[in-house]
């Protein structure tokens, strides 16, 4: 069974390239954020925990994580897994470790400023939801909504000083992480800034693992 862990900072696409492997793949993918966010709602004994960490705006403690996914990949032991937002720091891998053998873990190295322009061309119709990416599917008229003609706002979580912010910490807390795997060789790095372009390199590579259990006629995999 497949144990694969995938890695990049925000922007860099994982989003996408997890949907993609789930796709082709068939592999189950557990996303941290995700069960974060379950447990919050649910009230769970860990979601509260995490919560009121979250709420004074500190890390979750390794402890409080590394229980919350191993608990759930008990559930997942049958099936091959892709594991997303988990191990941020070492202690987290190495908790890692002790349950579970690794197989590879998928690091998307996408250039900073590449992510920079990504995230900050996002622009939000708060009302609708609708986004527009100033480079790539921009509004009509700059700042305002196609449909409402309204404002356009950013997020704050897309404003250049906040991503700034958020890469830093990305690069603080996960080069130990890499590092780690990269010594143990398990570390397949893609390079790019483009997700389609790093995609087939992805693709190509979990092949040689996996089946594709998608279409089998699709000669290019999107």
């Amino acid at each position: 069974l497949l144990r694969a862990i995938i890695m990049g900072p925000p922007g860099s696409g994982k989003g996408t390239v997890s949907a993609r492997i789930i796709k082709h793949f068939g592999v189950k993918h557990l996303s941290s954020g995700d069960l974060l966010r379950d447990n919050m709602q649910k009230k769970t004994e860990v979601g509260i925990l995490a919560k009121s960490y979250i709420d004074q705006g500190q890390l979750i403690p390794d402890d409080i994580m590394t229980q919350l996914m191993l608990n759930e990949l008990k559930r997942l032991d049958r099936y091959n897994w892709l594991l997303d937002g988990f191990p941020r720091t070492v202690a987290q891998a190495e908790a890692l470790d002790k349950e579970c053998h690794i197989d590879t873990v998928i690091d998307l190295d996408v250039p900073f400023e590449t992510i920079k322009c990504r995230l900050t061309a996002r622009w939000i119709h708060p009302a609708s939801g609708r986004v527009y990416n100033l480079e790539f599917s921009p509004p009509k008229v700059q700042g305002i909504d196609d449909v409402t003609g309204e404002p356009l706002v950013q997020r704050d979580d897309d404003k250049p000083e906040t991503v700034s912010k958020r890469l830093q910490a990305y690069d603080a807390q996960t080069k130990p992480v890499l590092e780690y795997y990269r010594k143990k060789g398990l570390l397949k790095s893609f390079s790019g800034t483009e997700t389609n372009k790093i995609w087939p390199h992805i693709y190509a590579f979990l092949q040689t693992k996996l089946p594709d259990v998608s279409q089998k006629d699709a000669a290019i995999p999107t």
